[in-house]
């Protein structure tokens, strides 16, 4: 959840950068609903570059949104693909109150590994449920993206037919920037 402090209540995050910099997503309480902290997302869009413009986006357990919606702020055609009905009305919610939002971003409600299988992105966010091993099967279903970021408990190599290509360790969580090898 959102930490209180610095203007946030807990229930919300912040999206840090582009267009919608500043506005606030809802988080809705749910288990293992763990929206990624300020810290990562920066150095995260560092990694990525600033500009996603024509970059096309999955995040297949969007969760709050918290990924997509960075994305979508720097340019990005986004599906936010989410299981739990409570977090995909959130999603709807946030997507209503972003100014222009609705012409980059997408919100379905459905199975994100379906999503993962289905292919036709060049960004892939694999952030599943926290305490799941989701993200090994996560990993295993991508198709045809260029990048995959992938958050987990612990330090992951890098599936066949990707390289590692940055890495950080915040808190629980490992963040993980994997390149298609060409």
């Amino acid at each position: 959840m959102g930490r209180p402090g610095a203007g946030l209540t807990v229930g919300q995050v912040r999206i840090i950068g582009g267009q919608w910099r500043r506005s606030l997503l809802t988080v809705p309480e749910l288990p293992g609903l763990r929206p990624t902290g300020d810290r990562v997302r920066e150095t995260l869009f560092n990694w990525l570059g600033q500009d996603l413009t024509g970059w096309r986006v999955l995040d297949a357990f969007a969760g709050s949104g918290a990924l997509g919606f960075e994305a979508a702020s720097r340019g990005a055609q986004v599906r936010l693909v989410e299981s739990n009905a409570k977090a995909v009305a959130a999603l709807r919610h946030t997507l209503a109150k972003l100014q222009g939002a609705a012409e980059r971003v997408t919100v379905h409600q459905g199975d994100g590994f379906a999503a993962l299988a289905a292919g036709g992105y060049d960004l892939a966010f694999i952030d599943p449920p926290f305490g799941t091993d989701g993200f090994e099967r996560a990993m295993a279903a991508v198709r045809d993206a260029n990048w995959l970021y992938l958050e987990a408990p612990r330090e992951i190599a890098a599936p066949e037919g990707w390289r590692s290509h940055r890495h950080l360790k915040a808190g629980a969580v490992h963040a993980h920037l994997f390149a298609r090898e060409n």
